[in-house]
């Protein structure tokens, strides 16, 4: 059997540990360019449904958000119906560094990608997708409770 998972794993090991080393000089730790990125891409997101995007869970999430926030790299306003609801902004000093994280992401992909033709890609993005879709089942399925057959 051809074990796809675990070089998918190698892979995003690989280049998250690549950015982690990159994106420490700009005071992000383990991660954290994820939910900076997540902040740019949906502005005014609550952190439930971001640690839901990420994959992980709220305290996970809660203490990215903090550290973001005390680097001053993305700010939490009052919702304006709810005042109990904080939803999340990237500052312009964020805005900033996820131009430079998106520029960094671009390379990887590049990178990665070199010597696929255009069609490759297209199918294995679309091939990606059905698994990523299948297993984000999964999460929801255990995040509630329940356990897997094996």
């Amino acid at each position: 059997m051809i074990d796809i998972l675990r070089d998918i794993g190698v892979i995003a090991r690989a280049l998250d540990s690549i950015a982690n080393i990159e994106f420490k000089n700009h005071n992000l730790t383990r991660g954290q360019y994820l939910y900076l990125m997540r902040i740019k891409e949906n502005p005014g997101i609550i952190p439930d449904n971001l640690s839901e995007m990420i994959k992980v869970d709220r305290t996970t999430a809660s203490r990215a958000i903090q550290k973001l926030e005390q680097n001053g790299l993305i700010e939490k306003r009052a919702d304006s119906v709810n005042k109990k609801i904080k939803r999340l902004f990237t500052t312009p000093q964020g805005d900033k560094l996820a131009e430079y994280i998106l520029k960094e992401n671009l390379y990887s992909n590049e990178v990665a990608l070199k010597g696929l033709s255009d069609e490759e890609i297209k199918n294995f993005s679309q091939i990606l997708n059905k698994i990523k879709q299948n297993t984000e089942a999964e999460w929801d399925f255990v995040k509630k409770g329940n356990r897997r057959n094996y």
